[in-house]
């Protein structure tokens, strides 16, 4: 599978900053049960990296990435933890080689048409748009899809239950990404069956079709573990 593809086998991609290492599978374990099987587990903790060991460990139909990557370095270590992608807030010609070296498929982040069209030079044909609700929405994904009719994105950033399905009406955005599906009260509260539910609900949710999948560079191959 390339980037696109792993977009398209959910229409929400679970933002996760997990504070306990313990905690990763079963959540992991209730998302996926909902339907939910990419899950971005977010490098923003300790334990991070443990965690996507953890949950490649004991759900192998999980697809699991690594987010907020933002060091060249960063890339290595994610790989080496199990991460099947990876996720950036931004692009850099210095991330964009990190992730060729580490074959690590990625999904950079951008914000304006000129980061775009570096990534697309960079051979990137699916995007993050984030920060997407403070930076335009649903307007701006709109607009995009004028100059930029074969590309898609992955907006996050302010994406909820309410507003999801407006962006996944879009015929360039396959998927989104949130942190609804598993709020942090009901993580503590270890309730698994509400994070199942929330996860079903957002399963549910329809997104339009997609053309075919460009050809993509080599480097968006996800490697097996």
């Amino acid at each position: 599978m390339n980037i696109r593809e792993v977009l398209r086998l959910a229409p929400v991609m679970p933002v996760l900053t997990i504070h306990e290492v313990g905690l990763a599978a079963p959540l992991a374990r209730a998302l996926v049960r909902g339907g939910l099987r990419v899950l971005e587990i977010t490098l923003r903790t300790d334990c991070a990296l443990e965690a996507i060991d953890a949950i490649r460990a004991a759900i192998p139909e999980a697809i699991v990435g690594a987010g907020t990557l933002t060091r060249p370095q960063d890339f290595p270590v994610a790989a080496t933890a199990g991460a099947q992608f990876g996720v950036t807030p931004g692009l850099t010609p210095e991330l964009a080689a990190a992730a060729r070296t580490a074959r690590l498929p990625l999904l950079p982040g951008i914000l304006t048409p000129s980061e775009l069209i570096v990534a697309r030079a960079a051979g990137f044909d699916a995007c993050k748009l984030f920060p997407a609700r403070a930076a335009g929405g649903l307007e701006l994904l709109s607009a995009l899809a004028g100059p930029f009719p074969d590309h898609v994105f992955c907006p996050t950033g302010g994406i909820t239950a309410r507003n999801a399905a407006e962006f996944l009406a879009l015929p360039n955005v396959p998927c989104v990404g949130g942190s609804w599906v598993a709020p942090q009260s009901a993580v503590d509260a270890r309730d698994w069956r509400r994070i199942e539910e929330l996860a079903r609900q957002a399963a549910a949710l329809r997104s339009a079709s997609l053309g075919p999948v460009p050809g993509g560079a080599e480097h968006l191959a996800v490697p097996a573990r």
